[in-house]
């Protein structure tokens, strides 16, 4: 068999210049139409994969050893990209205005087309049968949920399933994930405070929802700080305040938007029980009204210890371009991979983007982010190596 090396750098100029491709035409959550039809066109022209298209409308599975009989595993990519204005600067910056590639998924889904088309080569290897998913909507539109509920696990059935993120905080070379809770619960919340409007020179006159927000705001601040242990990671974000239209009017209302995120149920079941005694509490007491809304986003992304320690062996086994698996602290972003893993065993982990000689690397979702190339062989030859060591 051609050394797995060898192959992945005969791809590699074309998964590179796929990667801008992508980068410059960016689509977001099921509008991945082009995105989508230019992997199926590939996967096409190379042969050999069984192949279902418009997956959750935009995303795509393709199978190589349909018919084999031994265990399955499968790979996931996201393909969207997220409402920013690019600043990368980049010859490949968005051609698209108001929309880039800001989280790496151009990245992720080259990764994977990568990693088909490099096993697609050494098909004599594979025991069992192997998908590759391309998946749509991972920003805010569940899109992983949405494949998963129409079956892209079963029929052929697979047991275990993996996918990668490019992280800023690592180096190249480096790759990290943990046991069990790996990424939050990803919820939102809206509070609504109901006062009595009036003249702002008469604020005896009035309810303030003004004074009652900012006293909700700042009591929200204790549900972690004077509420949860140390050990117990949660974050309750205020993220926007929309109230009053003029300098001299007190108005009716004011709204608070913001999110939650947190590492399991029981603690994501008392920070809305708390949110919304101090929500309504403070603002009863006050003289107004709360309406407080808590829409439950995505679940605990949890990797199912049996994955992770098959990830954790082989890829610190694995010789380079791959240097070191570390141990990454969980981390409260939201992440739909989460929902694989509520249907078979995953483990999701990142790797290093941080070239040689740099310290640091724009941060996910910063308009002058730009997936780091030089990433991609090393996602490839982990997910290659994941899959051919699979049945030993």
């Amino acid at each position: 068999m051609q050394h797995l090396n060898t192959i992945i750098e005969d791809y590699l100029p074309e998964i590179i210049a796929f990667r801008h491709d992508l980068h410059e035409n960016p689509e977001l959550g099921y509008q991945e139409f082009e995105t989508a039809r230019k992997i199926k066109e590939r996967l096409e022209k190379q042969g050999g994969f069984h192949i279902q298209s418009e997956v959750a409308k935009t995303g795509l599975v393709a199978t190589l050893g349909y018919h084999k009989t031994g265990k399955g595993i499968a790979l996931r990519a996201d393909m969207d990209c997220l409402p920013i204005t690019e600043k990368s600067g980049k010859e490949w910056s968005s051609k698209n205005p108001g929309l880039m590639h800001a989280c790496g998924h151009d990245g992720h889904t080259s990764t994977l087309l990568g990693t088909a088309l490099t096993l697609s080569q050494v098909t004599d290897s594979l025991q069992g049968p192997v998908k590759f998913i391309f998946q749509p909507a991972e920003e805010g539109g569940a899109g992983g949920d949405k494949m998963v509920q129409e079956g892209v696990l079963e029929n052929p059935a697979i047991d275990m399933v993996f996918g990668l993120h490019g992280w800023p905080g690592l180096k190249l070379g480096e790759f990290a994930s943990c046991s069990g809770s790996m990424m939050a619960n990803a919820d939102e919340f809206e509070i609504d405070i109901i006062g009595k409007g009036g003249h702002a020179a008469f604020p005896h006159k009035c309810i303030d929802p003004i004074l009652i927000a900012s006293q909700v705001v700042s009591a929200i601040q204790s549900i972690t700080s004077r509420s949860t242990a140390p050990e117990d990671a949660v974050v309750v974000t205020i993220a926007k305040i929309e109230g009053g239209t003029a300098f001299n009017i007190i108005p009716d209302k004011v709204n608070l938007l913001g999110t939650i995120r947190t590492l399991s149920e029981q603690t994501q079941s008392r920070v809305f029980d708390k949110l919304t005694a101090i929500a309504t509490g403070i603002t009863e007491s006050m003289g107004g009204r709360a309406d407080v809304n808590i829409t439950k986003g995505y679940p605990v992304l949890k990797n199912a210890p049996e994955a992770y320690r098959y990830v954790s062996k082989t890829l610190t086994n694995a010789e380079k371009p791959l240097s070191e698996i570390k141990s990454l602290f969980p981390q409260l972003v939201g992440e739909d991979f989460a929902y694989f893993g509520q249907s078979k065993p995953a483990c999701f982990f990142v790797l290093g983007l941080i070239p040689e000689g740099q310290t640091s690397y724009p941060q996910l979702h910063q308009a002058d982010f730009d997936f780091n190339d030089q990433a991609i062989p090393i996602g490839i030859r982990c997910f290659t190596d994941l899959v051919l060591n699979y049945w030993d």
